[in-house]
């Protein structure tokens, strides 16, 4: 039997398409899958159909119809969505992203890019580098894709003219410098007819390079993962009966078999292999992209978002850390919000602690700013609530990228890819303290809590919370008060009404209250603290059980009439900005432990209301 001589089949190369909107991305996908003969009959005779009720190219066939596959893209003539087609040819395979080329659908392209290996950035040789060609190539850098092609496309639109693809190249050249590409191939094609697509055109016999296939054929862009430290986040703890208990997950870099020591990242607890079990049953090895279950010979603590690891290459653990992130929602950043951070398969709360700085995309320049806005890029300080592990974004995609998700909305914020852990202070560690908390509060014979009071301005918040501390003190309990008003006098003095003011001072007033806590004391809080998001962070740096939510209810119209200040009439006459309930939302609680309806009854029997809930709780003894 002859020797076979073909080459080694190439791995599955993931690539996508982007750039600005009508460069034509679908298109050129739609030409590739004619010209390798992927499309069957029907569908061919179907796209010739939508072509002349959709289609922008006259009699010919609109190729960008064959992807374009909802009916507000093909009837906009734009993408919107992230489609996905797969074809291969002799030499390899392909997963192609097309992504959309609008700025508004730029979380889109994200998305898209984040699994790819290779980007294909079109630009219309009429227009050149527009903005959307620099944020997409920023973008593809930051997501770690090092190989680029710059498809100049529509070259027949300009003569095929060499100077124009040129000069094209050349800017590009210039400006992705700084973006650590490692390969960038310019090649002039036209989608539409299909110069340089699939075949060297006749048309451009001054381009000496390859063609656009014969390249995707051939690159190299492979990272073996398996030779990277290993990496293994759990996704289910599988224990079907007393006598099993295996970890699912699958491996996002290096390699495992049974025999191996293993490490829990977060806690530092050891142990050692004994299975690997994969669906085909148990396996002597397994490695990167491998969904295996790993049963260890030790009954430790692991959870689901826990990353096993070996001893002697673990990834970082910290809860603080710097990253790179991509705006995705219409609502923009606000430093100090708590939002849900997942990485891997884990979820904690999470705040970006500070924003150093947006990149303008054009430039590549930092520039001061305090928020983030959809589709904007910044590099950011984030802290959590625990712990994680993690590696670099740049030596590891899989445990160094994550997202944030709005707590309110569970939309999905922003995406990020971590850059390095803070390591600031490493020298300052917590103090052991010989009289605990609980010793605090035995002494006063109460339990710690943090009661607070939200609502409109004018609800009766204060006046509430006052007559509850008070009825608390005759009965010999310690006490806070801490008050909107007043801490804005002192600690908070610095901080206006903006929103990303007013989630920093309800930020600091949950930080002095934990303290408070921590000495035994129930602390009363009086805010309007119009945020959800910034109440759940407060609840979440109380201890458990010992934060209750009393939403003060007043409609809008009763604290307006009231008006004990004077502010609503300010407000409405335009004299006061960024004020709760006229120019600036309320978010009603959706589940408070306490809801007083202060348009109904009196203060007192409110108050009286609460210290009945706080002796039904435990929080105070009852007389």
């Amino acid at each position: 039997m002859a020797e076979d001589l073909r080459p080694a089949a190439l791995p599955t190369l993931r690539l996508l398409t982007c750039g600005s909107v009508d460069d034509g991305k679908s298109t050129l996908i739609g030409r590739l899958l004619f010209e390798q003969q992927l499309i069957f009959d029907d569908q061919l005779s179907a796209l010739k159909r939508d072509s002349k009720k959709h289609g922008t190219t006259g009699e010919d066939i609109d190729f960008a119809l064959l992807v374009d596959g909802l009916e507000a893209e093909r009837e906009q003539g734009i993408t919107i969505d992230v489609a996905y087609r797969y074809f291969a040819t002799p030499a390899r395979s392909f997963v192609v992203a097309d992504t959309p080329g609008h700025e508004q659908y730029t979380r889109n392209m994200a998305t898209g890019a984040s699994n790819a290996d290779l980007a294909v950035i079109l630009v219309d040789a009429r227009k050149g580098l527009l903005t959307q060609t620099f944020r997409h190539s920023y973008i593809v850098s930051l997501l770690g894709i090092r190989h680029v092609v710059l498809a100049i496309n529509k070259i027949d639109l300009v003569d095929f003219d060499e100077s124009t693809f040129r000069a094209i190249a050349a800017s590009f050249m210039e400006f992705a410098k700084p973006l650590g590409f490692r390969s960038i191939a310019p090649i002039p094609i036209s989608a539409r007819f299909g110069d340089n697509v699939s075949a060297r055109s006749e048309r451009t016999p001054w381009f000496e390079g390859p063609h656009l296939l014969h390249h995707l054929e051939r690159i190299q862009v492979d990272e073996d993962r398996r030779l990277a430290p290993f990496r293994f986040p759990v996704q289910w703890v599988n224990r079907p009966h007393l006598d099993f208990r295996g970890f699912a997950g699958t491996i996002a870099s290096g390699q495992v078999k049974a025999g191996d020591d293993i490490v829990v990242a977060s806690s530092g607890r050891l142990s050692k292999v004994t299975r690997v079990i994969s669906a085909d049953g148990d396996a002597e090895e397994a490695g990167a992209g491998e969904a295996v279950t790993l049963a260890i010979a030790d009954e430790i603590d692991i959870a689901r978002g826990d990353v096993l690891t070996h001893p002697d290459n673990r990834p970082e653990v910290a809860d603080q850390f710097a990253a790179h992130v991509i705006w995705m929602s219409e609502e923009p950043l606000l430093p100090g919000r708590s939002y849900l951070m997942k990485i891997g398969a884990k979820t904690t709360p999470a705040a970006v602690t500070e924003l150093r700085h947006r990149i303008d995309v054009n430039t590549l320049d930092k520039l001061a700013g305090k928020t983030l806005s959809l589709n904007e890029v910044g590099f950011c300080n984030l802290a959590t609530t625990m712990p994680i592990a993690f590696d670099p974004y740049a030596d590891n995609r899989e445990t160094g990228a994550f997202i944030l998700i709005d707590r309110s909305t569970n939309e999905t914020a922003a995406a990020g890819m971590i850059a390095h852990g803070l390591r600031r202070a490493t020298n300052v560690h917590r103090q052991d303290l010989s009289v605990s908390r609980e010793a605090r509060a035995r002494l006063k014979h109460q339990r710690p809590a943090v009661l607070w009071f939200t609502g409109l301005s004018g609800a009766g918040k204060s006046v509430i919370a006052n007559l509850v501390e008070a009825q608390l003190h005759a009965r010999g309990a310690h006490t806070l008060m801490l008050d909107g008003d007043n801490v804005r006098h002192g600690l908070n003095k610095d901080l206006g009404f903006t929103a990303v003011d007013r989630v920093e001072n309800i930020r600091r007033v949950g930080e002095v209250a934990r303290l408070m806590t921590d000495a035994g004391l129930i602390v009363l809080c009086s805010f309007i603290s119009p945020f959800r998001a910034e109440r759940a962070l407060v609840r979440d740096l109380a201890a458990p059980s010992e934060f209750l939510e009393i939403f003060v209810d007043a409609p809008l119209a009763t604290v307006i009439a009231r008006d004990p200040k004077g502010l609503y009439k300010r407000a409405l006459a335009g004299e006061i900005k960024n004020f709760t309930g006229v120019d600036q939302p309320y978010e009603s609680p959706e589940n408070a432990d306490i809801v007083l309806k202060s348009a109904l009854e009196t203060p007192d029997a409110l108050a009286s209301q609460v210290i009945g809930e706080l002796e039904a709780r435990g929080f105070i003894t009852r007389l």
